[in-house]
């Protein structure tokens, strides 16, 4: 519907040529030669040039007055607070009076959250709320003063008014920190995103030298006007190829590397697997490359100590290729780099891979948010106390940010980098260790920016209290729990046994434990004790440590309580893998059985309510019951479904009726049932389904 402009004229009291004046600089398209408006646009025009003509103000006029009021009472505040206990009999001048000037607004740049409201928008940019109902009429959105726009549609009606929108980042809720699934933290609009560092951590075994491959890289690639080097151990540095940073993380161990995953932390993008040349592939290469693996990160393998004299680098890369790293060179996929962290040989190229699959990863990061990062290391400084080595994941930290770290918070009073400089703010990527929490984090806890030491306080008690109800591992209770929830389809465990030959026993019995929907894994298996570090590949990994004629002593015992991981023992075989099966069964999704029950058809239609009919029906086969499932068959196909809420015969309820009877049904449903319609009906049930390997043709 569209309205003449020479009417609407007549009616306001004014020309075609005013009105069609008007109507552009209230910022509305109108052709040269048109001569009508559509319903809305003329609604509103009306409404602007009636409430001109009676002389209210306007709603911007509105808001800039009762801003310039909460203006003049701040002044007033504030020049009390400068002249409390001074002289104030001197009066000052009108003069000397301070001067309200109007609020400074940017409409080239602004910053919402995920929603806000055209009132909001027209405060914001100075836009008169007229114009923006307007523009948004045009992309054809309905909306009023006081209703809300989402993001996506304010980035267009910015967009419209040459306005650049960046989305406010709210602090994440308690469940996100609590998760540990950094992803959904880190998840951003692809415009705000920039290229960020890589994230490279070391492994292998302890006397392959990756204690010295750290040292020769860090000493080879000393940033410029860095004097002395590095003068300080914070567990993570950079250095500098290609002048692009690296980012290293110094972990003690595999234990602390599954702590940090255990905990949900994002602590590399690259591991480096560290493999003397003159040893080989050992028990704890193994286990390093578990780990990896685990973290579902790129390898790339290090054949350190190329120098000496009994270095086999052929035998280490068959070595890799038996554990399924198969070389480049050889037609696989793994990068291996030979050198030498003794004289340096190979270095430079080890970097130049890091680079070069980082760059395959397209690792990048927002530095305009709120800071994100994971606790790499912590120690309490008699100086200055609780001390954290904090990697930023997303975000830029800055000097004095509120943060909650796991369940303790504080505000950022001091902040270096790995060479003891101070700093002010630290990009993506960047280790700092920083000083100002409350208490020591705990090894791999999230850290968030957040607006106020009030909000950090609240957090951190809300993910204590949590903490001390439950644990980060995985229980026989959590796993169970996880299994009825139809979570878990995978069951993982840590396999320890007495000798090589159990233990292949094991291995082979548990790989035909699988199907079509559940299977096991086994991430990490060795001959020996049950120790720590099979306690916390467990914990990272949310599965079981399982040992076989081995035991745990009471140390370990204990770690695995604290981490909430399960220990089973077995001395009989056919027990643990029935044990193992049954575990299998429940988290088999149970098996729907469907029970035909009969047909009725619909006679005569006596009440049709929004949700719910009454029908009157004759049965045709079988029975009827209530509460069953019915299928509406209209001309052959089915139109709907739908449920029996009850059954009536005469003036009795009834709970069913066989063939031959007429009853009256009350259905439950979204269709309208018609007069002649045939009700299939039947009943589901459930049955648990009883675990049955697949067996190879």
């Amino acid at each position: 519907m569209s309205v003449k402009l020479k009417d609407l004229a007549e009616k306001l009291g004014i020309s075609s040529e005013l009105l069609k004046k008007k109507v552009l600089e209230l910022g509305f398209e109108l052709a040269q030669k048109a001569t009508t408006l559509e319903d809305d646009v003329a609604e509103l025009i009306e409404d602007e040039l009636v409430r001109e003509k009676e002389k209210p103000k306007d709603t911007v006029a509105v808001y800039d007055e009762l801003f310039a009021q909460e203006r003049e009472k701040e002044i007033v505040r504030s020049q009390r607070k400068k002249t409390a206990g001074k002289d104030t009999a001197k009066k000052k001048s009108k003069r000397d009076a301070p001067v309200i000037t109007a609020p400074v607004v940017n409409p080239d740049e602004l910053e919402i959250g995920d929603a806000i409201s055209v009132k909001e928008f027209a405060e914001k940019t100075g836009i008169n709320p007229i114009k923006i109902i307007g523009e948004l009429m045009k992309n054809g959105i309905l909306a009023n003063i006081n209703q809300e726009i989402d993001y996506e549609t304010a980035q267009i009606l910015a967009s419209d008014f040459g306005i650049t929108l960046k989305r406010k980042h709210s602090s994440a809720s308690i469940e996100d920190l609590m998760s540990g699934n950094l992803e959904t933290l880190l998840r951003e609009d692809e415009e705000n995103l920039s290229i960020r560092p890589p994230v490279v951590t070391i492994m292998g075994h302890v006397d392959h030298g990756k204690t010295k491959l750290l040292d020769s890289i860090r000493e080879t690639n000393v940033v410029a006007g860095e004097a002395g080097g590095i003068t300080q151990h914070i567990g993570a540095y950079q250095v500098i190829k290609n002048d692009r940073p690296i980012t290293f993380i110094d972990t003690p161990g595999h234990e602390a590397f599954s702590a940090m995953r255990a905990r949900g932390a994002k602590v590399t993008d690259i591991a480096i697997l560290v493999v003397a040349a003159d040893e080989g592939v050992k028990p704890q290469t193994l286990e390093a490359l578990n780990h990896i693996k685990e973290a579902k990160v790129p390898i790339i393998v290090a054949i350190n100590k190329i120098d000496k004299e009994n270095a086999n680098i052929d035998r280490v890369k068959a070595s890799l290729a038996e554990n399924g790293l198969q070389p480049e060179d050889w037609g696989g996929d793994t990068v291996m780099v030979p050198l030498s962290a003794m004289t340096g040989e190979g270095i430079p190229r080890l970097l130049e891979m890091i680079l070069l699959i980082a760059d395959m990863q397209n690792l990048r990061a927002n530095p305009h948010r709120p800071a994100i990062g994971s606790i790499v290391e912590t120690h309490l400084d008699k100086s200055l106390g609780p001390i954290a080595t904090v990697l930023i994941n997303t975000g830029t930290l800055h000097i004095g940010d509120n943060v909650v770290v796991g369940s303790t918070y504080g505000r950022v009073k001091i902040m270096k980098n790995h060479t003891a400089k101070n700093i002010k703010e630290a990009p993506p990527s960047c280790p700092v260790q920083i000083g100002g929490l409350v208490e020591q984090p705990i090894l791999g806890d999230v850290l968030q920016a957040v607006e106020s030491e009030q909000e950090a306080r609240k957090k951190a008690i809300s993910i204590l209290n949590i903490r001390k109800q439950q644990s980060f591992g995985s229980s026989i209770h959590q796993i169970l729990a996880q299994i009825h929830a139809g979570k878990l389809k995978m069951l993982k465990i840590v396999v320890k046994a007495d000798t090589n030959g159990s233990l292949e026993a094991i291995k082979q019995a548990f790989s035909k434990l699988k199907n079509e929907e559940v299977s096991v894994q086994i991430i990490h298996s060795g001959v020996g004790m049950i120790t720590d570090t099979d306690v916390n590949m467990a914990m990272s990994s949310e599965g079981l440590v399982i040992g076989f004629n081995v035991l745990a002593n009471r140390q370990v015992k204990k770690h695995a309580e604290i981490a909430g991981v399960e220990i089973l023992v077995y001395q009989i075989i056919y027990k643990l893998i029935e044990d193992i099966t049954n575990l299998l069964s429940g988290m088999l999704d149970p098996e729907k059985l469907i029970e035909n029950l009969g047909t009725a058809e619909v006679k005569k239609i006596f009440f049709t309510g929004r949700k719910e009919m009454t029908v009157g029906c004759r049965v045709m086969t079988g029975s009827v019951a209530s509460k069953a499932m019915v299928k509406v068959m209209r001309g052959g196909e089915n139109v709907g479904d739908g449920i029996i809420q009850s059954l009536r015969k005469g003036d009795e309820t009834i709970e069913s009726i066989n063939e031959g009877n007429e009853c009256g049904i009350k259905f439950v449903g979204t269709l309208e049932i018609l007069e002649g319609d045939v009700f299939d009906v039947y009943k589901e049930s459930f049955k648990k389904k009883t675990f049955a390997p697949k067996v190879a043709a």
